[in-house]
């Protein structure tokens, strides 16, 4: 569906959650919890399906039981430009991250990518059943609207001061 330019778009608040199929509710539910810090939060009883809700950080995760946890895809190898979601950590916190994840012995992929002198790191992982998770220090890199919005430039990164490049954003 073609949408006309200067079309008023939908008058959304924020994100709210991420669906997940799963293979085992419970496994995942336990990772989850220990590795990302999400906590359980009680599901409409409604629901004529197995699942899970949990949250924090301000959004929700809901885990949905696959009914043939079989045809679920296969976990890849670790590719950073394959669909995942990403979590913030601040700056000094990455190293711990990574060490956490060492310990758990969770296979993780460490990148640092630079763009004007700015730095940021970016560590990808799986959860159980394959789904891609990133752990990210993108704050670092201040927002840079390409065209004009409602909002304002900001990076909330408490790393050191920012220096945008020298080019004309207006």
């Amino acid at each position: 569906m073609a949408m006309a330019s200067g079309c008023k778009p939908l008058p959304i608040s924020s994100m709210n959650h991420v669906s997940i199929l799963c293979s085992s509710v419970e496994r995942s539910t336990t990772f989850y919890e220990n590795v990302l810090g999400f906590v359980p939060i009680q599901r409409p009883g409604s629901f004529k399906f197995d699942g899970a809700w949990l949250f924090n950080y301000g959004i929700g995760v809901h885990l949905i039981q696959a009914p043939n946890p079989q045809d679920l895809p296969r976990k890849r190898d670790i590719n950073p430009k394959d669909n995942h979601i990403s979590f913030q950590v601040a700056c000094q916190d990455i190293k711990e991250v990574e060490k956490r994840l060492h310990e758990l012995g969770v296979q993780h992929v460490h990148v640092q990518v630079e763009e004007a002198g700015i730095f940021v790191d970016q560590i990808f992982f799986h959860d159980p059943d394959g789904f891609m998770i990133e752990i990210c220090t993108c704050d670092n890199l201040p927002l840079v609207p390409l065209k004009s919005m409602p909002t304002t430039m900001y990076s909330l990164c408490q790393c050191g001061p920012k220096k945008l490049p020298k080019k004309d954003y207006s």
